[in-house]
Parts: structure tokens; sequence; C-alpha cells
């Protein structure tokens, strides 16, 4: 036996890894076993996710009542937070749940998460395009854009699930400029990638003057000025009707640009 454990490839090791999404279908594999469907009912899951997303920190009994019931805690929220709790443990380990008053998950070691993915990811995109590092950029930032497009717990409603929500919406539009300028500044086949990016930073957020100045530029960079042209005078125009107010001056630079390269290209 001692052999034939010491013979498991690498495959193998890789069918053992754990991950968890809870971003669009959730998915539980702890060492290789899939358990989202051993979790104990719809309670179980949101449970499950909230302490998954806290990153090993311990949550209080008070905290996790307030997360299932909302508000509107039954008579002995006490017992029935203790009982979830006793299911939560037996559908993944005696092991997993560390404390009785506040409680903290324990997974293995380079557990993958998506929600800690595109936290990190984040920050590693945005301080690369910081440090005009376009290449450092690009990975991560279509890491970020690709997870915080899935909904977040599908399914369930409450304010921890829409503030969590909200902070991937923010991070998708993040995501997106960051993709939409280290794709500008690569040029070449990574502009197509780029546009797509800056155009859904711009349906997420219309009035976000720093996305269209990039989209400006990426659509000049790919050869079309004259789309550029025009997409500038539909913002100059949604500014001045909406909000009663001039591009800033940062785009209006851009527009500038656009006109004398035309005028240089005629």
């Amino acid at each position: 036996m001692q052999q034939l454990n010491e013979k498991i490839d690498k495959n193998v090791m890789r069918d053992c890894e754990s991950r968890i999404h809870l971003c669009g279908a959730l998915t539980v594999r702890i060492m290789g076993e899939r358990l989202e469907n051993d979790l104990p009912g719809k309670q179980g899951r949101l449970l499950f996710a909230f302490l998954v997303s806290q990153q090993g920190r311990s949550v209080t009994r008070s905290d996790m009542v307030k997360l299932l019931w909302n508000g509107a805690p039954p008579n002995d929220p006490d017992t029935a937070l203790a009982a979830l709790l006793a299911k939560l443990r037996k559908s993944l380990s005696k092991d997993s749940l560390s404390g009785k008053q506040d409680v903290r998950l324990i997974l293995p070691p380079a557990t993958w998460v998506d929600l800690d993915v595109v936290w990190s990811c984040l920050h590693r995109a945005e301080s690369a395009v910081h440090q005009h590092d376009w290449a450092g950029a690009w990975g991560p930032s279509q890491s970020v854009s690709h997870i915080s497009a899935r909904t977040f717990m599908p399914g369930f409603e409450g304010p921890w699930v829409e503030e969590i929500r909200s902070k991937l919406m923010d991070a998708q539009l993040r995501a997106n400029e960051c993709l939409a300028t280290s794709g500008l500044h690569l040029g070449g086949l990574e502009l197509q990638t780029a546009e797509r990016a800056a155009r859904r930073a711009m349906a997420a957020s219309p009035y976000r003057e720093s996305t269209c100045a990039l989209l400006l530029q990426i659509l000049a960079s790919r050869g079309n000025r004259a789309e550029a042209l025009h997409l500038y005078e539909a913002m100059r125009t949604l500014l001045r009707e909406e909000l009663g107010v001039a591009p800033s001056e940062t785009l209006q630079e851009v527009h500038r640009r656009l006109l004398q390269n035309q005028t240089t290209a005629g």
C-alpha cells in the first residue's frame, strides 16, 4: 500500500486539490471530494460561504445569527445556530470548524477560493498598471473580469450577499479598466480584448470619463478614428444634457489629439 501511495502521479494530485467557487454555481471541492450537495440546506450554504469569505478569521455567533435570520431570528437562535453548525461540521469534517462562541472555518492549505482570487488579482493588476507593467497587469485583470462577471451566490438575498455583489461589480469595473489600459499599451492583437473590456466598463458606468478616454484611444489605435470622434460627441452631449458639465480636461485632450491625427492623416 505504501508503494502504491508513493506512485500517485501529478494528475491524481491535481484531482485532490481544494477549490471553492462562490460566484456562479456553488462548487465545493475539498481534497478532491465534491461537497456542495452535502451542505445542510440553503442556510448551510449561506453560512459556509460567509465563513469562507472571512479568510480564516473567526466569526461571532451574533454575526452568524444576523446573517442567517436578517433581524428576525427564531425564538431560540442559539439552539438553531448550534444545530446548523453541527450539521455543517458533519458535512465537512469534525475539524473543519474551530471554536464554540466564535467560529472559524479551517480549510486545507492552498485552497483556491474565487473571491480571494478576485481581491488579490485586482490588487496585482492595479499595482502593475501603476508601475506601467502592462504585461503584468494583463493576466490578473482578465482573471478578475472573468470571475466577477458571474453572479455571487445566485438564488440568495440579504445585506451581506448584496454587499459582496456590489464589491464585485466595482472590482469588475476596475479590472476592465486595467485590462483596457494594459491592452492599449501592449497593442497588436490585445487591442480587440482591450476594446471589449472598455465597452463593458462603459456599459456599467456610462458617465465614467476615464473609461471613455481609454476607449477613444483604443478605437483610434485600431484605425477607427471616426468612430472614436462620434463616441466623444455622444459623451459630450450626455454630460451636457444630463449633468450640465463639459468633458474633463483629460477627455478633451484625447479629443484634441484625435482631431490632430485626423488632420494629419487627411
